[in-house]
């Protein structure tokens, strides 16, 4: 897959990584924006999630930007992945990040609209849950550049083989 350098963006902290510490279980975070300064606005969730006592941030993908998918008639989106540690089950890590959005001012007004901040839980440890407002792995992640891109450029990867599969990792690291 070809990107352009303007497609991809690094900063002090994105991308970065603190692997020594893969304790509990792990999950890995998809962040989404395109309203306001995104990148500007990352830093930030970054500074608070690694300030918060319930998961510490082990690393951080480069940050891609890309079109947006479904509601088209919207600026462009970026993206990064997080890789995290946490006590929290599933369902509270849900409830946790949707506290998180709610702080950067994330509106939900329709499906696929412009946000401040989307959170999404791609992987937690192997599991699998298909809820309602719940499903891991997320729900179509294999065929999205928001995903696979920021996870191929994951800086440190050992904590990764804990939430994906050997053909998933060997497909998306190669």
């Amino acid at each position: 897959m070809f990107l352009y350098k303007k497609d991809i963006i690094k900063s002090r902290a994105f991308p970065f990584t603190r692997e020594g510490e893969c304790k509990n279980s792990i999950a890995l975070i998809g962040i989404g924006g395109n309203v306001g300064d995104s990148k500007r606005r990352f830093i930030k969730l970054l500074v608070k999630l690694r300030r918060d006592k319930l998961l510490k941030v082990l690393s951080t993908s480069i940050i891609f930007k890309n079109p947006p998918f479904g509601y088209l008639e919207q600026d462009d989106f970026y993206n990064s992945v997080i890789l995290v540690s946490t006590s929290l089950s599933p369902f509270e890590l849900l409830r946790y990040l949707q506290r998180v959005e709610r702080y950067f001012r994330r509106k939900r007004e329709f499906k696929n609209s412009p946000r401040t901040l989307d959170l999404d839980i791609i992987f937690y440890n192997k599991q699998r849950i298909d809820k309602r407002n719940l499903k891991i792995p997320h729900y179509d992640w294999q065929n999205r550049k928001s995903v696979l891109i920021p996870i191929k450029y994951l800086k440190g990867k050992r904590c990764l083989k804990r939430v994906l599969s050997p053909q998933h990792l060997k497909r998306l690291i190669s």
